[in-house]
């Protein structure tokens, strides 16, 4: 079990995080908020106040000493951060890693593009729900600034909003609507893969009859279809070696055959291993 012991003090007046208008009055507290909002992190966290409360607040003198230098002779902003949170030792070193990649990709983003990395963060959580809201909205900003003239990112990012926003809707089971997504996205830049992934949300909206139907409306387009199914069929296979396949023909063996009660003390465990999954989803 790893341990992590308070570095420094604890201070009596809060720090408010640049960009993110957010108190913390430790070391520990900034190093939980830095690893949470990366994704919204900019150079502006790089700042003499926040180094002096780091070294007269919470008595850490010797780390905003190395960090002083870096804000004025430019130093990037994944090794600002790198430094806190080794030095608190919060974190795993793989961790600390992940945090610096995603502030490195992050670098030179646009507001839009940086509020999106941190969306599909959430999606990759399967924070499907948050996610989609967080799409609806940052779609709504791009076209009100669009509406003002403004500078926009380049149209592959619209794109790319929508496309994630369908995978997101896949992921809740609305092939119907995350099909529109993907549409709209291939409308937007023509890329391959919004329509692959189109044709791939009909085939699970739709039956074996309505899909077959839906095909062959589109008669210029049988190459796409034809390699959909063969896509599908690899997957099927896939699926079929699984150990969570295995296991539900033995349960369905148990079903159908005479040890119901195994079955039934089966799905017993099952379901309070996903309510505790869930509960552990809705308190993070």
């Amino acid at each position: 079990m790893r341990v992590s012991i308070c570095v420094g003090e604890y201070s009596d007046t809060p720090f408010f995080v640049a960009g993110l208008e957010m108190p913390v009055y430790c070391v520990e507290e900034l190093c939980y908020c830095i690893k949470e909002n990366a994704f919204l992190l900019d150079a502006g966290f790089m700042n003499d106040a926040l180094v002096d409360w780091i070294g007269n607040k919470c008595g850490l003198k010797d780390l905003a000493k190395k960090l002083h230098p870096m804000i004025h002779r430019q130093g990037s902003l994944s090794m600002f951060v790198a430094m806190i949170l080794e030095y608190t030792g919060l974190y795993e070193p793989a961790v600390v890693k992940n945090i610096e990649q995603v502030l490195k990709t992050g670098a030179g983003l646009s507001g839009i593009e940086k509020r999106k990395s941190q969306i599909d963060y959430m999606a990759g959580r399967k924070k499907y729900v948050s996610a989609v809201r967080g799409y609806d909205s940052l779609l709504a900003k791009w076209q009100e600034m669009e509406g003002e003239g403004k500078a926009l990112p380049a149209a592959g990012v619209r794109a790319a909003i929508l496309h994630n926003k369908g995978v997101a809707l896949a992921g809740m089971m609305l092939y119907g609507q995350a099909a529109e997504c993907f549409l709209e996205a291939y409308r937007a830049d023509g890329g391959q893969s919004h329509y692959d992934a189109f044709l791939a949300a009909k085939r699970l909206e739709l039956n074996d009859e309505e899909y077959i139907a839906f095909a062959a409306e589109l008669t210029t387009d049988c190459e796409n279809t034809l390699r959909l199914e063969k896509t599908m069929e690899q997957l099927k296979k896939g699926w079929e070696e699984q150990a969570d396949c295995q296991r539900l023909k033995v349960r369905t063996g148990w079903r159908k055959g005479n040890e119901q009660q195994k079955y039934y003390d089966e799905n017993e465990r099952l379901t309070y291993t996903l309510k505790e999954s869930y509960r552990d989803y809705v308190s993070e």
